[in-house]
């Protein structure tokens, strides 16, 4: 987990604020730690530089002979939150709720960034999952396709002549608390496999969803093991999909 995570699960960030500004509440205390401070603070930002640059290779290579075919990965753009209490959605609940919506998008784009988002597919056997080839070789994509081009765009995303091509695209990542309910994480995954042209030959879409019972962390508790919540549920919700996917897709 990078220190941005860290920062953002813990609160650090803030505290961090408090601290730089605590000299106009005290003019007396002196100010011998802020070059240690902004030093520490540019230490961070490198190392988080530098672990989000090495690249995850993982799984990308088949262990078969590569034969040609392809996976193409896109993580989601998009993070929702929505809590609703006893009066249910709607403008009250939005007003009542702004604040703790705002901080769980912060900590969803912070868990499940892109390249946690591919790091975690990666983790799991997308080629038997799929249903694909064992000598399919996956290609990561970092940077998400916009959200509004999802459904519009029905040519290959990728600038690929294979003609053995497939798309996983990670469309939406929505937490939700319902009065009745619960918390649950629910992520939209589309599956695209096209021929030997730009025409979809097979196509499916749909929710993988599951509850949380870390996320979001209250004061005092692990917010480390909170976020680590979300991206083992992530890849639970993809399990979900897939095992829906894989008789979609071999249909006729």
């Amino acid at each position: 987990m990078t220190l941005r995570k860290i920062f953002a699960a813990t609160g650090l960030a803030t505290g961090l604020a408090i601290v730089l500004t605590a000299p106009t509440m005290a003019q007396d205390k002196p100010m011998a730690d802020a070059p240690m401070m902004e030093k520490a603070m540019k230490d961070g930002a490198m190392m988080d530089k530098s672990m989000d640059a090495a690249v995850n290779t993982k799984g990308l290579a088949p262990t078969a002979a590569a034969d040609g075919c392809e996976l193409h990965l896109w993580p989601a753009e998009r993070m929702t939150s929505l809590t609703s209490g006893l009066l249910g959605p709607g403008l009250l609940n939005s007003a009542i709720n702004s604040g703790k919506d705002a901080n769980n998008k912060t900590l969803l784009a912070s868990a499940l960034d892109s390249p946690s988002q591919l790091d975690a597919l990666q983790d799991l056997d997308l080629r038997t999952m799929l249903s694909l080839t064992p000598g399919t070789t996956i290609i990561r994509h970092e940077t998400p396709l916009e959200r509004k081009t999802m459904n519009k765009v029905k040519e290959r995303r990728a600038e690929s002549t294979s003609t053995c091509y497939s798309e996983l695209i990670v469309a939406d990542v929505f937490y939700q608390k319902a009065a009745i309910y619960g918390r649950s994480l629910r992520t939209l995954f589309m599956v695209r496999k096209f021929g030997n042209d730009q025409k979809i030959d097979k196509e499916y879409k749909a929710w993988g969803g599951n509850g949380l019972s870390l996320f979001p962390p209250k004061e005092g508790e692990d917010a480390i093991a909170a976020l680590d919540e979300l991206v083992s549920v992530y890849k639970a919700n993809f399990e979900e999909f897939a095992k829906n996917a894989r008789p979609k897709l071999a249909a006729k």
